[in-house]
């Protein structure tokens, strides 16, 4: 009997309670949020390395946001909008060896984003993104480009969706 009234209790103390996960981090109300659009990023960077940047950056943000939420893709005029350029992409020696070669190259991008929260105002936001890279001086560029606007691309988009969702 006792364990019947125990059974019992248990299942009445779980059907009132509900637990939610976020394995994502994203803290969405999706009861109100369900859509985002994300705008071209053009490179507006002064040296433009990797013509293939823009592109990649916007589908990139897409891909990331659409793997990490459970939101739908509206051409324009989603519940949360993206859009900016990318402001500066920058190839530079950092540290210099006795024989004044570089051992080191950093490629260094700069992402400028404004994100709209249609149904809550007060989460919009203006703000640069940047991420660096280095690699070793020895390595051709043109072989590792990819490798290197993938990594760079990672932490942006990493960045980007702690600052607009997941409110940490």
């Amino acid at each position: 009997m006792k364990k019947i009234f125990i059974f019992i209790c248990s299942i009445a103390l779980f059907s009132q309670c509900s637990i939610s996960y976020k394995f994502t981090g994203a803290s969405i109300d999706y009861t109100k949020v369900k859509t985002m659009s994300v705008a071209v990023f053009p490179n507006e960077a002064p040296l433009v390395a990797d013509p293939g940047l823009s592109q990649a950056f916007t589908e990139g943000l897409k891909d990331y946001f659409m793997k990490q939420t459970r939101l739908d893709l509206k051409e324009n005029n989603g519940d949360l909008q993206f859009e900016g350029e990318i402001t500066d992409y920058t190839i530079k020696p950092q540290s210099i060896q006795a024989d004044m070669t570089a051992a080191q190259t950093r490629v260094t991008m700069k992402v400028n984003v404004r994100f709209m929260n249609t149904t809550d105002p007060e989460q919009d936001f203006e703000k640069s993104f940047s991420a660096y890279v280095d690699f070793d001086s020895s390595e051709n560029f043109e072989s590792i480009k990819e490798t290197i606007r993938e990594e760079l691309l990672d932490q942006i988009f990493e960045d980007i969706f702690n600052e607009s969702v997941a409110n940490w």
